[in-house]
C-alpha cells in the first residue's frame, strides 16, 4: 500500500521547497521598505529636466529636508497595484511588461498546440548528437550581444520556454537553460558598451561622451562572458555525467513532465511536416523582428506584444487549428505565465514604496557623504559597492543612472578618477546585482517560467558571483591606477 501512494509524485509538490515563493519574498520586501520609511529621514534633491537624458535629474547641492511620508498599511496593500499603474494618475508602471508577458504566453501556447517546437527539438538534438555543449557559449554570446547593445532584459522572457526543453533533452537541466539566458543577457548588460538605457544615459548624466571608457567595458564584457560561459559549461557537463549533482535534481522528473510532456508521451512524430517547418520559420522570424524593432525602431512592450498577437493568429491559421483551438490555446498559454505577470507588479511595488516614502534621495546623500576625501583606489571600490547596494532598491539601469550619476559622478574629480570609470562602476554593479536581484522582475520572472526556486538559483550562482566580483573589482582598480 505504501508503494502505491508513492508511485506517482505530484509535479507541483516536487517543484516546491521550504524556501518562500517569489510572491512571499517580494511582498516581504515591500513591507520591509515600508518600515524603513518610518525611520529613514525624508530628504530630496531638486530636479530639473535634462534634454540630453530625456528625463528629470537630481541637482547636486540642493539636498534638503521635506515633509515625511511614511508608508502605512494601505500603502503596502496598494503597492502591488501601483506596481502596475499609478492608481491616482493612471500612469503606467509595469502594466505594459505584464501584458507583454501574457501575450507572449498566448503566442507560445498557440505554437505549442501545433507540435512544431517539440518535433523541432527532437530533430535538432538528433543532429547535434555529442556536440550539445557548444550550444551554451554560442547562445550566451548571442544574448550578451543583445545585453551590451540595447540592454536586453524583459525581452529574454520570450526565450525560456524555448531553450529549457532543448537543454533537458540534451541531458542537462532547467537551471542550465535559465543560466544561458539570464546570465548571458546579464553579462552583456553588465559589460554594456553602447546600451542606451545604461551607458548612454549614465554618461549623459555624468556629463561625458558615452564612448569614454569603452575599452575597459569591452574588456569586462569579454572577460565576464568567458568566465560565465566556462562556469555554465562546467556545471552542465557535471550534470550530464551525474544528474544527482544538479541543484534541482529533486525536481528533474517534474521538469521533464512539465517541459517535455508531449515529447515523452510519444504524441509528436520525430519528423517535421511541411507545415511545421513553415511554423518554425515564422516562429524564429517573429523573434528576429522583435529584436530588430527594439534595436532599430524604438519598439517597446506594446509593439512587441502586438507582434506576438499577430504572429499567434498567423501561426494558428497556418497550423489549421480552427477558431476554438486557436483561442483556447492562446488563453491556456497566457494562463501559464499569469504568475510571472503578477510577479512583475510585485517587484515594481518595492520601488513605488521607496519613492513614495521619500527615502531614495536620503540613501543617495549618505553615499555622497561617504565618498568625500578618498583616494582613487578606495573611491572607485567604495563607489562600486554603493552602486551594488542601491541596485537592490533600484534595479532599473536607466532609473539608477538618473538617480545616482548627477550626484556621484562629479565626486570623481576630487578623487582624481575619470568620470567614465564611475559610469563603468555603476553599470557593472547594477548588472552584477541584477543576476540575483529579487526586486528585478526579469530574474524572478525567468525563474518562475523555468520552475527554478530562488533558493536553488542562489545555490547555483553564488560561486560565479564571487568570481565576477573579484574580476570587476580588479578591473576597476587597475583602471583607476592607470
Amino acid at each position: 500500500m505504501a508503494d502505491e501512494t508513492q508511485a506517482t509524485p505530484d509535479p507541483e509538490q516536487d517543484l516546491s521547497s521550504r524556501f518562500p515563493t517569489a510572491y512571499t519574498i517580494l511582498f516581504g520586501l515591500i513591507i520591509f521598505v515600508a518600515v524603513l520609511t518610518w525611520f529613514i529621514p525624508a530628504r530630496q534633491y531638486e530636479r530639473v529636466m535634462s534634454e540630453e537624458v530625456g528625463r528629470e535629474i537630481a541637482v547636486a547641492g540642493t539636498y534638503s529636508e521635506v515633509e515625511p511620508n511614511p508608508q502605512g498599511f494601505v500603502d503596502v496593500m496598494l503597492a502591488p497595484i501601483a506596481g502596475f499603474y499609478d492608481p491616482d494618475s493612471y500612469v503606467a508602471n509595469a502594466i505594459d511588461v505584464a501584458l507583454f508577458v501574457l501575450l507572449l504566453g498566448g503566442f507560445l501556447g498557440v505554437v505549442n498546440a501545433t507540435g512544431s517546437i517539440d518535433t523541432g527539438i527532437r530533430t535538432a538534438m538528433a543532429g547535434m548528437k555529442g556536440r550539445e555543449i557548444w550550444m551554451i557559449p554560442i547562445m550566451m554570446s548571442l544574448f550578451a550581444l543583445g545585453g551590451t547593445t540595447y540592454g536586453m532584459a524583459e525581452e529574454t522572457l520570450a526565450f525560456y520556454a524555448i531553450l529549457i526543453p532543448v537543454m533537458i533533452v540534451a541531458g542537462y537541466d532547467a537551471v542550465t537553460g535559465v543560466a544561458i539566458i539570464l546570465i548571458g543577457a546579464g553579462i552583456g548588460t553588465l559589460g554594456s558598451t553602447i546600451n542606451p538605457f545604461a551607458t548612454v544615459i549614465a554618461s549623459d548624466a555624468a556629463g561625458i561622451p558615452f564612448t569614454d571608457g569603452i575599452v575597459l567595458r569591452v574588456i569586462i564584457l569579454l572577460g565576464g562572458l568567458t568566465i560565465c560561459a566556462a562556469y555554465v559549461m562546467r556545471y552542465a557537463s557535471r550534470v550530464k555525467k551525474d544528474p544527482s549533482r544538479s541543484v534541482v535534481s529533486k525536481q528533474a522528473a517534474a521538469h521533464r513532465q512539465l517541459f517535455l510532456a508531449d515529447t515523452e508521451a510519444g504524441e509528436v512524430d520525430d519528423s517535421l511536416t511541411g507545415t511545421q517547418k513553415i511554423i518554425l520559420v515564422l516562429f524564429a522570424a517573429t523573434f528576429g523582428v522583435m529584436i530588430w524593432g527594439v534595436a532599430t525602431q524604438g519598439w517597446w512592450m506594446a509593439r512587441m506584444g502586438a507582434l506576438f498577437l499577430f504572429a499567434a493568429i498567423v501561426i494558428g491559421i497556418i497550423g489549421r487549428l480552427g477558431e476554438k483551438k486557436l483561442t483556447g490555446s492562446f488563453v491556456d498559454g497566457a494562463r501559464d505565465l499569469l504568475g510571472v505577470a503578477l510577479v512583475v507588479g510585485l517587484a515594481r511595488g518595492i520601488v513605488v514604496i521607496m519613492e513614495q516614502g521619500l527615502i531614495a534621495d536620503t540613501i543617495l546623500f549618505s553615499a555622497e557623504q561617504s565618498l568625500g576625501g578618498l583616494g582613487d583606489l578606495a573611491f572607485i571600490n567604495l563607489m562600486f559597492w554603493i552602486e551594488i547596494g542601491m541596485s537592490f532598491f533600484v534595479p532599473s539601469s536607466s532609473g539608477l543612472a538618473v538617480l545616482s550619476m548627477p550626484i556621484l559622478a562629479p565626486l570623481a574629480d576630487f578623487a582624481g578618477v575619470g568620470r567614465d570609470l564611475v559610469v563603468t562602476a555603476y553599470q557593472s554593479a547594477n548588472g552584477l546585482v541584477n543576476l540575483i536581484n529579487p526586486t528585478f522582475a526579469v530574474v524572478i520572472g525567468g525563474l518562475a517560467i523555468g520552475r527554478v526556486g530562488y533558493d536553488r538559483w542562489l545555490v547555483f550562482i553564488w560561486p560565479l558571483m564571487l568570481i565576477l566580483l573579484v574580476f570587476i573589482s580588479a578591473a576597476l582598480s587597475i583602471a583607476a591606477i592607470l
